[in-house]
């Protein structure tokens, strides 16, 4: 994706989250900044915040009298108090404040129960198989169009009980969603407009055919007594589609261009899938994907910045994994560091649901992808390229099977 905006002239005082520089190489920046700033500051979008360290990251998390989570993705649409349904927002429990963020978060752990994600490993690995099959026999193929971007998408297309061929609609949802966010704020609506549309056909047809999924577990689920709002249900169908899938999907991407670029990894977490738990964590820090979103909720000072009421913040988890105050040598990928609190899947109370989901698809893409190319390169490192927004990871991704591959 190209920004529509013009290019970044200061990161301190300009940045922009859609910026070539930043798609291809946020890292430096996000360096730079935390020793210049740490808290940077844009007009663009209407005006928005960045703290860089994981301190900071940390407190914004965990404040929620001066943030607001009614709206997490950055758009040039700034809602307003009354343009999003309080207390639900447009996706919860993501987009939900206290105190009923932690309500619908609890109504919600029975469907991301243990049990209820070891249920899909079966489907998962047997879906990573026959998307490697398809590519046996090739000397080379793009292993992020190919096969990361593929599996999350249909394990939450199955986990929702959409019909299977909807995944490549999901993916331009996603695409439209988490990426187009520098569209008009009219042409945001009509696009939003379909999704909808969509969605509310999905929960019609599962009111009249219900099924063992979680769109009929939310069709038949109760808060206080009474039944979820189709509203409600849209809105968390929604939050599955945005954080269920772009999210793994880059994280699996990323994983396996680290492989593809580091020998000595690659060969021995093959060669030990032992290591899989702590390389798993490690690749989560080092490449998180998810930055998400607040609203300043109420004018305040902010370690010496003037927040204003409606301002836009980046909650950049990406950037506090990386804060050589919180982990030893960060910039260092290391498969068995052993103290790894890492903050790829937020932190506070909207610490992400789903991680139990993610890190099994992450799992089960990377085992039965070095079961079969345990030797793979970048054929082309020049021709590897990045998501834009605020989620990162690989869109594409050309790798080259070694002889012992397949």
């Amino acid at each position: 994706m190209t920004s529509r905006h013009p290019p970044v002239q200061d990161w301190a005082t300009d940045f922009d989250h859609t910026d070539p520089g930043w798609v291809g190489d946020p890292y430096p920046i996000w360096d730079n900044l935390r020793q210049r700033c740490p808290v940077a500051h844009t007009d663009r979008y209407g005006g928005m915040w960045l703290p860089l360290t994981h301190e900071l990251v940390s407190e914004v998390a965990y404040d929620t009298e001066n943030f607001t989570s009614r709206s997490v993705v950055v758009s040039e649409r700034r809602p307003g108090p009354d343009d999003l349904p309080a207390p639900i927002g447009l996706a919860p429990p993501i987009t939900s404040d206290p105190p009923f963020h932690a309500i619908v978060r609890r109504m919600l752990l029975p469907a991301f129960s243990p049990k209820a994600i070891a249920a899909l490993e079966p489907f998962t690995r047997e879906l990573c198989r026959e998307l490697l099959a398809a590519t046996a026999g090739r000397p080379s193929f793009d292993a992020a169009a190919e096969y990361a971007q593929h599996i999350p998408v249909r394990v939450i297309v199955r986990f929702l009980g959409f019909p299977q061929e909807d995944a490549d609609l999901m993916r331009r949802f996603i695409h439209e969603t988490m990426e187009d966010v520098d569209r008009s704020p009219e042409e945001r609506e009509a696009v939003l407009e379909e999704h909808e549309a969509y969605f509310d056909a999905q929960i019609e047809d599962h009111i009249v055919h219900p099924r063992d999924d979680l769109t009929s577990f939310l069709i038949g689920a109760e808060i206080d007594g009474s039944k979820l709002s189709e509203a409600h249900i849209r809105g968390t169908l929604t939050l599955l589609m945005i954080a269920g899938i772009d999210t793994t999907w880059s994280a699996i991407g990323a994983s396996l261009w680290h492989l593809a670029r580091h020998l000595e990894d690659r060969r021995r977490l093959a060669g030990d899938p032992e290591l899989m738990s702590t390389a798993i964590e490690e690749f989560l820090r080092a490449y998180a994907p998810v930055t998400m979103a607040r609203l300043v909720a109420r004018d305040f000072d902010f370690h010496g910045h003037p927040f204003k009421e409606g301002d836009w913040l980046l909650l950049p988890f990406p950037a506090a994994n990386r804060d050589p105050e919180a982990f030893e040598n960060p910039g260092v990928v290391q498969l068995d560091r052993a103290r790894n609190r890492h903050a790829a899947f937020g932190l506070g109370r909207h610490r992400c649901l789903g991680s139990n989901l993610a890190r099994m698809e992450l799992r089960v893409a990377l085992e039965e992808w070095l079961a079969r190319y345990p030797d793979f390169e970048l054929s082309d490192p020049s021709a590897v390229t990045w998501s834009a927004g605020q989620v990162r990871g690989p869109r594409t991704l050309p790798v080259a099977i070694g002889r012992n591959g397949g």
